[in-house]
């Protein structure tokens, strides 16, 4: 009787253990997609203010403020659970961070300006931010996968009612991708 209690409370706990693992690991994936579109926010809004910042250095180069303002539309739009916004959003702004990273690498006078090379080093570190919170939500959506696919999660989830996670594609909704109005107005930066 005492060895088939001790059996219960084992397997009792093992469902407990496992159960709390899949939720923490399902609120770290929400964390993560909420890092995301933090991310995005925060480069949309340093973008504009960057941009005037230096003009002043750079009014020769006119073609490469048009590009940054599309692209920071394109981030503007991206959605933190679509993939497809975020990753043109992405893309449109690696492509101009090549262009301005050549025209400043052409002008001594530019490269030398600390206004330029806080610019490129903060759009940088932005997009390595991005980059690293995507890579989060990746490598935690793969782990709960595993978790749910593998034996014995794979008996065990569905009684629990947890499916597979979609990673960066899931959501496109919810609390997490709410703006404030304070956080949807940009600051400005006026240098004249």
């Amino acid at each position: 009787m005492i060895i088939a209690l001790a059996i219960a409370a084992i397997i009792a706990l093992y469902f407990i253990t496992f159960y709390n693992g899949l939720k923490t690991t399902l609120v770290h994936i929400t964390a993560s997609i909420q890092e995301i579109g933090n991310q995005l926010k925060r480069q949309s809004n340093l973008i504009p203010n960057l941009v005037e910042s230096v003009k002043g250095y750079m009014k020769h180069e006119k073609g490469i403020f048009d590009e940054l303002t599309a692209a920071r539309k394109l981030i503007d739009n991206a959605k933190a659970g679509d993939s497809r916004s975020v990753a043109a959003a992405e893309d449109s702004i690696n492509n101009v961070l090549k262009s301005l990273h050549v025209i400043v690498e052409s002008n001594p006078e530019i490269k030398a300006s600390t206004v330029v090379s806080d610019m490129m080093q903060e759009l940088r570190d932005t997009a390595d931010k991005i980059m690293y919170a995507r890579r989060t939500l990746i490598d935690l959506t793969a782990d709960f996968n595993i978790k749910i696919s593998t034996v014995p999660g794979l008996w065990i989830a569905p009684i629990m009612g947890f499916t597979p996670q979609k990673g960066f594609d899931t959501p496109t909704s919810g609390e997490h991708l709410e703006l404030s109005e304070s956080e949807a107005s940009n600051p400005k930066v006026d240098l004249n």
